[in-house]
């Protein structure tokens, strides 16, 4: 069936803002925009921004993204003055934030290689493991 993600979509109260904020601060690149929504690029992750008016969802569920230099990333989004909507509590150097829509973002310096070793050491409550 699945075989990877293939795009993600944030609906967006307001393009222009939002565009720079992936654009300008998070460093997306640009492919296509429109009236009514915009086509940017973070590595190999395919964003699409969709004008719309509806809230995101109060839930957990965040997209995070990988980056270069974790340090430098957390100070420029803090010095851009970035809501943070979460402490981090688990392996791996987090901050999560969020876009200027409410969407639930995370920057995170690991991957679930580390992730899994750290559970494996620590696992959570009912953790099982398959290898």
């Amino acid at each position: 069936m699945l075989t990877q993600l293939n795009h993600l979509t944030l609906a967006v109260s307001d393009l222009d803002r939002a565009f720079r904020f992936y654009v300008d601060l998070l460093g997306a690149k640009p492919h296509a925009r429109w009236d009514q929504g915009a086509y940017l690029s973070i590595g190999s992750l395919w964003l699409c921004l969709s004008l719309d008016q509806a809230p995101p969802s109060a839930s957990y569920t965040h997209y995070a993204f990988t980056v270069a230099d974790y340090a430098q990333a957390v100070q420029t989004l803090r010095q851009a003055g970035v809501a943070e909507w979460k402490v981090n509590l688990s392996e791996g150097a987090s901050l999560y934030f969020l876009d200027p829509d409410g969407h639930k973002l995370e920057i995170h310096d690991g991957d679930m290689a580390s992730r899994l070793a750290s559970c494996r050491t620590h696992p959570y409550a009912g953790m099982v493991f398959f290898d």
